[in-house]
């Protein structure tokens, strides 16, 4: 697989959904960056909670989208932190937020909207594009540095996704 040719897993079913956000849980690290990408809808928020869910947050916590608050930080086996970055209008807004620090303590940074802004969250990211397919929906997965690739890789052995058509 090159750089630019993205890993394609079919998620035909919510259920499908939550296990791939399980899987996104037990191979990541502290101080990973996971950037989900995909229009309103795509299932950007859902495979956020179940990933939350996957690493220890409690049902009685509800996880939902910071589209608003823009941080939302979460006890968990890795302290979770996940972001909206959609209303954020460029690079220097991010500096406030404080997320670079975040991820250099340790926390998975899991970021919506987060593309644009790989460099500036630290770099080295697995990025996640969503995006509805005939049946249920698509992820789309490329790295962008050393640990990501090292993370891709290893979702590959562990899934045997579905990649351009064809069974791994």
């Amino acid at each position: 697989m090159s750089e630019d040719e993205p890993l394609r897993v079919e998620l035909a079913t919510r259920r499908e959904t939550m296990r791939f956000g399980a899987l996104l849980a037990t191979t990541a690290r502290a101080g990973d960056l996971l950037i989900l990408a995909g229009d309103l809808g795509a299932g950007k928020t859902f495979l956020a909670r179940a990933l939350a869910r996957s690493l220890g947050v409690s049902r009685e916590v509800r996880v939902t989208s910071p589209t608003f608050t823009l941080v939302h930080q979460y006890q968990a086996a890795i302290p979770l932190v996940h972001a909206d970055l959609y209303r954020v209008g460029d690079a220097s807004g991010l500096i406030e937020l404080g997320l670079d620090e975040l991820r250099a303590d340790g926390a998975f940074l899991v970021v919506e909207w987060g593309e644009p802004y790989v460099a500036e969250l630290g770099g080295d990211g697995l990025v996640i594009k969503l995006e509805l397919a005939e049946r249920g929906r698509r992820a789309l997965m490329r790295s962008t540095g050393a640990r990501s690739a090292e993370w891709l890789a290893e979702l590959v052995k562990l899934q045997a996704p579905v990649r351009n058509g064809g069974k791994r």
